[in-house]
């Protein structure tokens, strides 16, 4: 079995995707003179949040993540980021290829909430690969790449805010079942608000949350959040 490397050199945002995606930037090196005709990969990105430190305010914005900071020696655990695929083209010896991550800014999903509170700095990632090599000099062998390849990352938190601002610019989201979505279309009706900002905003005045808006009886009750059905946009 060959012994393949693999390292990322980068990061970046791709202003041309359709949705929020990054771009990390793969270098693979293949031992010896025999030409890699193809390789097929796998890769598994984990967040370490182990690896960094955070200030105070990061740790109040990740305290749903890992609870209190008395508790993070046992909580930091690894978070999933991402799985995807990619075929490599053929190359001797050394070659680097993009590869592309989709990612969501839905709230529900651990490692978005992460990135989202973070401040600045980095956040440190670990890409783990698997996959085949088809190479050889007179025909294809099969090589399997060994399960203990990884290569460690440093995404910067501005790089993260950058992408999101392309997509959803001075937004975040919140993800609401559909009969609660429901309830808040026909409260915001009945009072004719002109917008979904304002609709939340009579509802925080009400519950004397520090909304800006005026006092108002809601119809119903909010509902929690729960299982994915619709976004609501929040300028």
């Amino acid at each position: 079995m060959s012994s393949y490397d693999f390292a990322c050199t980068g990061v970046r945002a791709d202003p041309y995707a359709a949705g929020p995606t990054l771009v990390f930037r793969l270098r693979i090196t293949a031992p010896g003179d025999q030409p890699v005709h193809a390789m097929a990969l796998r890769c598994q990105i984990r967040i370490e949040p182990a690896l960094r430190g955070y200030g105070d305010g990061e740790a109040e914005a990740l305290g749903d993540l890992f609870g209190d900071r008395s508790r993070w020696g046992t909580t930091l655990n690894p978070l999933q980021f991402a799985h995807v695929s990619l075929v490599c083209p053929g190359f001797t010896g050394e070659t680097e290829v993009d590869v592309p991550v989709p990612c969501t800014y839905d709230m529900d999903i651990a490692a978005t909430r992460y990135f989202d509170g973070l401040e600045d700095g980095v956040a440190p990632l670990l890409m783990l690969f698997s996959g085949i090599a088809f190479r050889g000099p007179g025909g294809f062998q099969v090589e399997p790449i060994p399960w203990d390849k990884e290569a460690p990352v440093r995404l910067p938190v501005g790089v993260w805010r950058e992408m999101m601002e392309q997509h959803f610019p001075g937004c975040g989201w919140i993800r609401l079942p559909r009969d609660t979505m429901d309830t808040l279309r026909r409260f915001r009706s009945r009072r004719a608000l002109p917008s979904w900002q304002e609709t939340v905003e009579v509802l925080l005045g009400a519950a004397g949350d520090g909304g800006p808006g005026p006092v108002v009886p809601p119809a119903a009750p909010a509902a929690q959040v729960a299982a994915p059905a619709v976004e609501v946009a929040a300028p």
